[in-house]
């Protein structure tokens, strides 16, 4: 394992001459673990936090001051929708304080990439630079495309297994999960077995299924039954199902802690379902998407607009498009074209028509897209104060997105309901856009203010961040966040985009698991024999004594970990521990690393003991830093890690 995506160019970077690239002096550091926040201030070199603390006597090369200021981990959007060119400066989604943008959400791709090849995606949106991190999913609704086509069948036992083959091959390259839209066709035509089949193909990849649940005629539209389907794929597939951008819709509006009790059930039977949300009652998607019987869709939009042109179909389509909206969304009075800034009522009325038939005329000239109202504030809030939910946009970067999410989503979040309307805590806020969605998607060095972790910082105030976008006016930028630092660079200084290009192509690995959150009382330990190898790795056996801990509340573990050389010198001390992350049989921690010729330098450590992918006899060891790139086995019965669920 190296480095989660960060760039070799950033890592091989002299230090400065002064003590440190960048302080950030006089802040509240709210760490991402969802602790109060505590006054620090927080170095960097070579785009890695190296020091938290009074560093008065310190110089660096940058120096800002940024008392009365919350000092957070850079805001992690795990359900992004971005515009290649865009992602140059990602000034949109900066100004909401995200710095890393996990793509392909709801079994898609991004439009003038191949969804199905992740590598090349990450390389063609790279290309020119970005303004902040991306890694991306693989999508079942692509895969399920690329070997099935647009229509509605059954997929053959060899078509299965092709489809299996491109969630492993993308998996192996980097991929966060395996998501699914079942609500968007093709995908909607799979069953429920079959996207079990497909998705089970990453069971030994301990990651998480994000689906945009499927909502169909059969179950009245029916967002619990929908939700029901997603867990009962990630129980049956052996996955984290993570239910996205969570919402109770239409006639189930209200429903929202009936929805939570089949989650909170499903974590309680071992089956950890997580969710992300934003802070909407009106989400944005394809006119024809969510209302348009899926039959009428199947062969794409030219088969859609003959059957629309068949007489004897065209009344049955209308009477299902009607149903649908009722159903999902209430009334025409709900759908909006942003495009054409029109209500479908304004459409109805100009051609004297029903909803449906307005639906069907509008999509006969052009596809278009509609902003739909589907829900309460009351339930956005009950489904915010849920511990396992994280913020997400569903959007990403993009210069002209017709939602406010584009522009608002994490911004209202801060301003809205925490300082507002008091709906969650500061603290629990920052944990819910950094540490939660890490520990979601499995990201081991970003998510927490850390020792250690990537400089990924986001710098506002508390007292004045506001989101301004609306949906009459969905481009105005949010307000109230200072400065914002992506792997060390600066790309927002005191509230403005500096166009700067610090971000990098993110990739997990299979020891990078989705895991609970753990704020609880936890522990790691390791004692024995280790064989390593890799770069600066000594010759012959070693040993490794890991012992770490971290107390419920506290802002780092104690403790050491030291590695000898077979002589039993000291060959790695990591000292000024970070933050404690556990799983099942898994650990990471980062800290600094002191090296025999003196030189100190930020490492990652692994510890794992529960890989499916190897052997269970032994346990993995990695640890990673600059130029630093050591793995090692040990023992499994040597290896302990506990904590309190």
């Amino acid at each position: 394992m190296m480095w989660a995506g960060l760039p070799v160019a950033a890592l091989a970077a002299p230090p400065s001459q002064s003590g440190f690239d960048m302080i950030l002096r006089h802040g509240t550091v709210y760490d991402g673990s969802g602790i109060p926040g505590y006054s620090a201030d927080v170095g960097i070199r070579n785009g890695r936090i190296v020091a938290i603390g009074d560093l008065s006597s310190e110089t660096a090369t940058t120096d800002i001051d940024v008392a009365g200021l919350a000092v957070a981990p850079g805001f992690i959007n795990i359900h992004d929708h971005p515009v290649p060119s865009a992602l140059l400066h990602s000034t949109n989604m900066l100004l909401q304080g995200v710095t890393t943008e996990i793509f392909n959400p709801d079994g898609g791709g991004v439009p003038g990439t191949n969804p199905i090849d992740l590598a090349s995606q990450l390389e063609q949106m790279s290309a020119h630079g970005l303004g902040t991190n991306i890694g991306g999913y693989i999508g079942f609704n692509a895969v399920w495309e690329a070997v099935i086509g647009k229509t509605n069948r059954l997929a053959t036992a060899d078509e299965i297994e092709k489809m299996r083959d491109l969630v492993t091959k993308n998996l192996k390259t980097g991929a966060f999960g395996v998501s699914a839209g079942l609500d968007y066709k093709p995908g909607y035509f799979a069953t429920t077995d079959e996207v079990i089949q497909v998705a089970k193909a990453a069971k030994d990849w301990r990651t998480n299924f994000p689906n945009h649940e499927r909502l169909t005629p059969e179950s009245n539209f029916s967002s619990r039954a929908g939700i029901g389907e997603t867990i009962a794929i990630g129980e049956a597939a052996g996955l984290s199902p993570e239910i996205t951008h969570i919402k109770a819709q239409g006639h189930e509006q209200g429903k929202s802690s009936e929805i939570l009790a089949m989650m909170s059930a499903a974590t309680a039977r071992g089956h950890y379902t997580p969710a992300d949300l934003y802070p909407y009652v009106a989400g944005q998607t394809a006119l024809e998407a969510l209302m348009v019987p899926g039959w009428a869709q199947e062969g794409g939009r030219d088969a859609m607009l003959k059957r629309f042109a068949d007489p004897a179909l065209r009344p049955k389509i209308v009477l299902e498009t009607e149903a649908a909206m009722r159903a999902r969304f209430g009334s025409p009075e709900d759908v909006y074209l942003p495009e054409s800034k029109q209500q479908l009522t304004q459409i109805m009325q100009d051609m004297n028509v029903g909803p449906g038939e307005a639906v069907i005329r509008t999509l006969e000239k052009s596809p278009t897209s509609a902003i739909l109202a589907f829900g309460t504030d009351s339930d956005v809030i009950n489904f915010m104060k849920y511990p396992a939910t994280a913020i997400a946009c569903d959007c990403g970067s993009n210069e002209n997105g017709t939602h406010p999410r584009y522009n608002g989503t994490f911004t209202r979040v801060l301003g809205h309901y925490v300082r507002e309307t008091h709906v969650i805590t500061l603290p629990d806020a920052v944990r819910k856009m950094t540490g939660l969605p890490a520990s979601t998607v499995g990201l081991v060095d970003r998510g927490f203010i850390a020792v250690g972790m990537a400089a990924d910082i986001t710098v506002f105030d508390p007292n004045t961040v506001s989101d301004h976008a609306t949906f009459s006016e969905p481009g105005l930028r949010s307000t109230g966040i200072q400065d914002v630092v992506v792997n060390g660079v600066l790309a927002v200084h005191d509230g403005q985009p500096t166009g700067a290009q610090g971000g990098a192509t993110l990739r997990r690995t299979e020891h990078m698991p989705t895991r609970p959150f753990a704020l609880t009382p936890r522990s790691a330990k390791a004692n024995g024999a280790l064989t390593m190898s890799g770069p600066g790795a000594p010759n012959g056996v070693t040993s490794a004594t890991i012992r770490l801990s971290q107390a419920s509340g506290a802002h780092k573990s104690s403790g050491r970990v030291v590695l000898r050389d077979a002589s039993q010198h000291p060959f790695l001390t990591v000292t000024q521990l970070g933050y404690l992350q556990v799983a099942n049989d898994w650990a990471s921690i980062t800290g600094q690393a002191r090296l025999p010729d003196g030189e100190s330098k930020p490492v990652i450590v692994i510890i794992d003991k529960g890989d499916p992918l190897s052997d269970g006899a032994m346990a993995d060891i990695l640890i990673d830093g600059d130029g630093l790139h050591l793995s090692g086995r040990m023992p499994a019965s040597k290896v302990l890690i506990s904590w309190k669920r």
